[in-house]
């Protein structure tokens, strides 16, 4: 306990921030781990199932949607069974708006692992070089007569550099993994909405063929 009390005073009490940066940039990565695991499985799942309803056949898309109630991939369903029977241009728009509503559940707190990844490295940094300055302030002071004062004050300022670099390189990692899961999951999404047009929208030719039978 001496120990680490001593620690926390030589980095001028920047180590227990860095501690909260790493604490909330853990937290970050593993309720983001979870949402795209359930994410990238359910969207597998869901296009295997999309791809054998046939087209027209809205029973079964039902069924799809309230089997993976709950993912953002059966809320583009839902929309797509809201405006079943659509032009083909007014369903795909209607679908877009979809899929933009669900864009911000992609990236949700990805700012703050963002944020930790520069803010740790600058406050370890800045730790640092507080304690070169007060190393060099010994210095001055006693001389070369203990140089251990002096290189014992800059070891204990450098860990907390090592901290901040440490949180850098671990949500770099998994930022930008998050990153790229974000892109297949928008590609995901764009074959949902592929699928869902063609066996939803109706076609020009069949909305007019609709048309006439209506006006005879």
């Amino acid at each position: 306990m001496n120990t680490l009390l001593k620690l926390v005073a030589d980095s001028y009490g920047l180590l227990p921030l860095l501690a909260i940066i790493l604490l909330v940039a853990a937290t970050v990565i593993v309720e983001r781990l979870a949402f795209f695991s359930k994410s990238v499985r359910s969207a597998a799942n869901l296009q295997h199932d999309l791809d054998k309803v046939k087209r027209g056949n809205l029973v079964d898309i039902q069924k799809i949607a309230q089997h993976y109630e709950g993912t953002i991939q059966a809320a583009v369903v839902r929309s797509g069974i809201a405006h079943h029977g659509d032009l083909e241009a007014d369903f795909e728009r209607e679908l877009e708006n979809a899929i933009m509503f669900e864009m911000p559940k992609l990236d949700r707190n990805l700012w703050v692992l963002d944020t930790a990844v520069t803010l740790g490295p600058l406050v370890g940094l800045f730790g640092t070089i507080a304690g070169m300055i007060s190393s060099f302030n010994v210095l001055g002071s006693s001389g070369t007569g203990n140089p251990l004062a002096v290189s014992g004050g800059i070891a204990n300022a450098l860990i907390a550099t090592g901290f901040g670099l440490t949180i850098a390189i671990l949500g770099l990692v998994f930022l930008n993994f998050f990153n790229k899961q974000v892109r297949n999951t928008v590609l995901q999404l764009d074959l949902v909405q592929s699928m869902l047009t063609i066996r939803l929208a109706a076609t020009p030719h069949v909305e007019a063929r609709l048309s006439a039978i209506s006006h005879n």
